[in-house]
């Protein structure tokens, strides 16, 4: 392939304004890609700083509206700008997040294994005597317990629909 060719398939990728890849495709509640042109969910920004109680309310409305993959979005955002003493928090309610995405998408294995991981780091996050069981108000115990469930029924095969199992963060 000549240079030319090239740089036109590089010139016609999505890119940020710094120059990054970016994937504008449409896409659905569950995160999957949709053809261009197509009506799909409105994405998250990325990089948006939120105070920890607006970071809790908004991913619990993408929980509630079905939309786990967008949610998990919100959490990475407090987990990359948030306090190093809360990254892990944060970190794990991404990986509940995006555990219960891959659930929804039928994913078995990928998602019972990120709905373990996720609970072991807000268990390990909120460890007892630490004073961290309920921050912003969220319930980890219950979010905790919520998860391992969730984890159970999907190696059970039963489906999953996100928002009807969409966790309650703040019990």
């Amino acid at each position: 392939m000549d240079s030319t060719a090239s740089n036109q398939s590089v010139d016609a990728r999505d890119r940020d304004d710094e120059g990054r890849a970016r994937n504008a495709r449409p896409r659905d509640g569950l995160g999957r890609p949709l053809p261009y042109g197509a009506d799909g969910v409105p994405r998250q920004p990325e990089g948006v700083v939120r105070a920890p109680e607006d970071t809790v309310a908004e991913a619990q409305r993408l929980l509630d509206a079905g939309q786990p993959f967008h949610a998990h979005e919100v959490f990475e955002d407090a987990w990359k700008s948030g306090p190093d003493e809360e990254r892990e928090l944060w970190r794990g309610m991404a990986q509940l997040a995006v555990g219960l995405t891959h659930a929804a998408r039928g994913n078995v294995t990928g998602g019972a294994r990120l709905l373990r991981r996720g609970a072991g780091a807000v268990t390990e996050w909120a460890a007892p005597g630490g004073g961290r069981e309920r921050p912003y108000g969220m319930d980890l115990g219950s979010v905790a317990e919520w998860a391992g469930q969730l984890a159970r029924d999907v190696e059970a095969g039963h489906p999953v629909d996100a928002a009807a199992r969409a966790p309650r963060l703040r019990g």
